[in-house]
């Protein structure tokens, strides 16, 4: 017990004072895209077909951020002069239209205070379903249980039974042989409740959309309350949105 005590004082704290206090990621994440709406149709056609994902319009000049895998190509693309990535993590939406964006999101939390927040404010447990995900998603999900981030102390956990959760936290592109066991951790969740879609897998099918062998839609099987792109969602944007929207 001394020795714990001892290690406890000489290591000090090492939980995040977020968002308490502002948080700056390494100058090379990719968060929130800055969009120039002045630029050259040539090079926007040059970024339409430069992009993987599909995941980009001329016409409007918008990004899709549900279908965006955040690899970067459009940036290369004269030097980032349609579109350059900001360190802004703050990507979450309550709705899907609103990650098609010209550069600007709406405040979560303004819209959450009047759905969601008298209803979880003081206590959030969540269902993780991971629907043929390849693990990345999971994983910076995982992270906010480490001490850096301590997720519970906000009053969040994720749980093992659905009938223990106020709601699903999905990942993945959600494949066929999926879609029955997703479907019954719903069902078993008691009302009312939320569903969180996130990563792009989830939200539009990710690289996989258009296979045969994944719904690539959440919201095409059980209604969306919250959404969280990347591709994986930083461990901070996952936060952010949690916090946005519940708390």
């Amino acid at each position: 017990m001394l020795k714990i005590l001892k290690n406890k004082l000489e290591q000090g704290n090492k939980t995040s004072k977020y968002p308490k206090e502002p948080i700056a990621l390494y100058h090379r994440y990719r968060g929130l895209p800055v969009i120039n709406d002045q630029c050259s149709a040539e090079i926007i056609m040059q970024c339409v077909n430069i992009c993987p994902q599909d995941a980009i319009d001329v016409t409007t000049k918008t990004i899709d951020l549900g279908r965006c895998t955040f690899c970067g190509q459009c940036e290369s693309v004269g030097d980032g002069a349609f579109v350059r990535f900001s360190e802004n993590f703050e990507l979450g939406t309550a709705n899907r239209d609103d990650l098609v964006t010209g550069g600007t999101l709406p405040d979560l939390a303004e819209h959450s205070k009047q759905h969601f927040k008298k209803l979880f404010g003081r206590s959030l447990q969540l269902r993780q379903v991971s629907a043929a995900g390849c693990n990345s998603c999971e994983a910076d999900t995982n992270v906010l249980n480490t001490p850096f981030f301590d997720l519970s102390r906000f009053g969040i956990d994720f749980v093992a039974s659905p009938r223990h959760a106020d709601g699903i936290h999905v990942t993945g592109p959600i494949s066929l042989n999926m879609r029955q066991a997703l479907l019954d951790t719903y069902d078993a969740v008691p009302s009312p409740k939320i569903v969180i879609a996130s990563g792009c897998c989830s939200i539009s099918g990710g690289p996989f959309v258009g296979s045969e062998e994944v719904i690539g839609d959440l919201n095409s099987l059980v209604p969306v309350d919250l959404y969280i792109p990347g591709c994986p969602p930083h461990p901070l944007t996952t936060l952010h949105a949690l916090l946005s929207y519940f708390k």
